[in-house]
This record gives C-alpha cells, sequence and structure tokens, in this order.
C-alpha cells in the first residue's frame, strides 16, 4: 500500500484580481501559510501560468516550478477543464461556452474545437517540462442534450457521439502518451462522461486506451445517488487523480436530482466545503489507500454557502486528519510463528 500525498488545492475557485490571490507567487504563499503542501493550477488563467509558454521554454516551466517551490509548495497538476469542454460542444451550447475561448473565437464552434485540442496538446508538453504524470480536464459533450431519454433517442445515436467524442480525443491522448502523461477525466454532469457506464463506453471506443483515466470526485456522484464507494471498487486501476470535495442530497417532494431550476443554495443536490456535507471521507481514503492509490488529494472548493477563505483553511487540517499514514507491517506480527514450508506441512498434517 502507499500513502496518498496532501493536502493540496486547486486554485481555480481562489484566483481573483485582489492579492493575495491576483498571482501564482502570492496565491501559493497565503496557501502554504494555510497549510497546503500542493497546487493544482488552471492553465486558462493568465495570472497563473502562461500555457503555450511553459509547453515551449522549458526555461519558463522551471520558473513557474521554482516560484510554487520557493513557497514550499509543489505543482500537483495542471487542469485544462475549460479547453477539455470545448473539445465537443453541442451547437445548442455554442454561446454559452464563447467565455471559455479568445474573444476572437466567440461563436465559431469549429474554432473554438481546434482551439481547444492544440491547448490540450500544450498541456501534454507542459506537464511533462514540468515534471508532471497526469492532468485534469473535461471530456466536453455532444449528447448530454439527450441525457434523459424524451424525446426517444433516436436508434444508434450513442454509439455515433462516442464513436465521433473518441476520435476527436484519440489524438490528445496519443500526444499525453508521447509525454507519460495520464489524462484525467472528471466524470461530471454536462459531459458525456459522466458516470463509471459512459466512461467504459468513452474507453472501448479509444480501444482502452492506457493515458484514459478518471479524476476521481464523489461530489458529483452524490448527487447523481451514485454509489460513490463501489465505484473505486470498479474502477481503482484507472483512478488517477482525486478532487476531495464534498457535496449533499436533500430530496423534497418538491424537488430531486434536476432541481428545478433552482440556484445552487435551493438545490436539493448541492455542493459544500469539506465536513459540511455527506460525503463519507473516511471510507473513500480507506478505500483508496487500500488499493494503492498514490495520488494527491486535491481540494475542490465549491460551496454556496461558506467563504471560500474559510473553506480553504479549514480543508487542508481536513484532508490531513483524513490521510492515512500506511503500515508497513500486519496488526498481528506480534503473534507471528516464523513458519517454514515444512511446519505448515505438519500443521496441514500432510
Amino acid at each position: 500500500m502507499k500513502t496518498i500525498k496532501g493536502p493540496a488545492i486547486f486554485l481555480a475557485q481562489f484566483a481573483d484580481d485582489v492579492a493575495p490571490f491576483n498571482n501564482l507567487k502570492s496565491i501559493c504563499e497565503w496557501m502554504s501559510i494555510v497549510g497546503y503542501k500542493g497546487v493544482q493550477i488552471p492553465s486558462w488563467d493568465g495570472r497563473m501560468i502562461d500555457l503555450q509558454k511553459a509547453a515551449e521554454s522549458k526555461t519558463y516551466a522551471d520558473e513557474i516550478k521554482g516560484i510554487v517551490n520557493d513557497a514550499g509548495m509543489e505543482i500537483t497538476e495542471l487542469s485544462t477543464h475549460l479547453q477539455g469542454q470545448l473539445v465537443a460542444v453541442h451547437p445548442a451550447y455554442n454561446e454559452l461556452f464563447d467565455g471559455f475561448a479568445p474573444s476572437n473565437l466567440a461563436g465559431n464552434i469549429k474554432g473554438k474545437t481546434e482551439w481547444a485540442t492544440q491547448q490540450l496538446k500544450y498541456a501534454a508538453k507542459a506537464s511533462s517540462n514540468l515534471g508532471l504524470t497526469a492532468h485534469a480536464t473535461f471530456s466536453g459533450a455532444l449528447m448530454w442534450h439527450t441525457v434523459y431519454p424524451w424525446p426517444q433517442r433516436p436508434a444508434g445515436l450513442v454509439e455515433t457521439g462516442f464513436t465521433e467524442l473518441a476520435k476527436r480525443w484519440t489524438p490528445i491522448l496519443d500526444t499525453f502518451d508521447e509525454y507519460g502523461i495520464d489524462v484525467c477525466y472528471e466524470l461530471h454532469p454536462g459531459e458525456d462522461l459522466h458516470d463509471g457506464i459512459t466512461f467504459e463506453m468513452f474507453l472501448e471506443k479509444v480501444n482502452n486506451h492506457k493515458r484514459a483515466n478518471i479524476l476521481y470526485d464523489p461530489s458529483h456522484f452524490v448527487l447523481q445517488c451514485l454509489d460513490y464507494l463501489q465505484f473505486i471498487d470498479f474502477y481503482h486501476e484507472r483512478i488517477k487523480m482525486f478532487h476531495v470535495k464534498d457535496a449533499e442530497f436533500n430530496p423534497t417532494g418538491k424537488q430531486g436530482v434536476y432541481g428545478g431550476f433552482q440556484s445552487w443554495l435551493d438545490r436539493a443536490g448541492r455542493f459544500r466545503s469539506l465536513g459540511d456535507g455527506q460525503v463519507d471521507f473516511s471510507s473513500i481514503f480507506s478505500k483508496l489507500s487500500q488499493y494503492d492509490y498514490d495520488g494527491w488529494a486535491v481540494l475542490e472548493w465549491e460551496c454556496a454557502i461558506k467563504h471560500p477563505e474559510q473553506g480553504a483553511i479549514e480543508g487542508a487540517p481536513f484532508i490531513s486528519d483524513h490521510i492515512i499514514r500506511v503500515t508497513e507491517k500486519a496488526f498481528d506480527d506480534f503473534a507471528g510463528t516464523g513458519a517454514n514450508e515444512a511446519f505448515n506441512k505438519k500443521i496441514l498434517g500432510i
């Protein structure tokens, strides 16, 4: 068994134009003071990193790494959640995702996809330059508008959708493979890859590509009423990243998983700060340790009630308290007999 690394924190929800959250140096210093050892960097945020420059210049990548290291931190992974979303976008969502790409690509669905694909390839090289082994992203979605089968989905639609999704992602996965980096899809509502079954369908289409892996985030499974502990039993070999994020699901006689078009504050299912929701993190950390997960435990903070700074301050000790220092020996070794094969045969009467 291996001991999980952490605590670490995803910077996306904390980056701001106000100090100390307005540049990589000061935000890392703040996060280090409150107890974090690693940072996951959103690659679309120019206040944190220039992704293309990190891909094209090892010197610049070393400078970024040095800034983080000087704050007593490590870079855990880069994230291309926003760019990954644009690898596959249904036209119904075209304008809604304009903010994820440069303004000159507004409304240009083909241009946004081409830009996003190049961004992912930059991320592979940048991750290599930074000495990383895993990368966080979204899959994008061509079929999300058909997630509920009404009107009835025409025969072959899902097959065609996953074939196209795999066609777009296979060259990206191959590029990551060139650099020895695992692509970890956050299985998330709004993405074609949002649960175990959809991941399996995609995996089949990319010929079980070894770089197609999972960013495990139990909060999204709570909101889907999915067994997030058994999920680990099924997919632990593909789980290469872990977002520590809490959530709660409190259905009423008025609303359930679809939320009745309510704000996050008023939904039956909502994300919470660590310890304020319903996720059984003790069991999650136990299972991940049992299956030799040796990556980082990364806080992704999202909560409709609590202030982010309080969430970050409380999150570091919460994760530290859940990380299990795995044992190198069995608890009953004190009673061992030091048996050999001859002794074993004698015990068995053979």
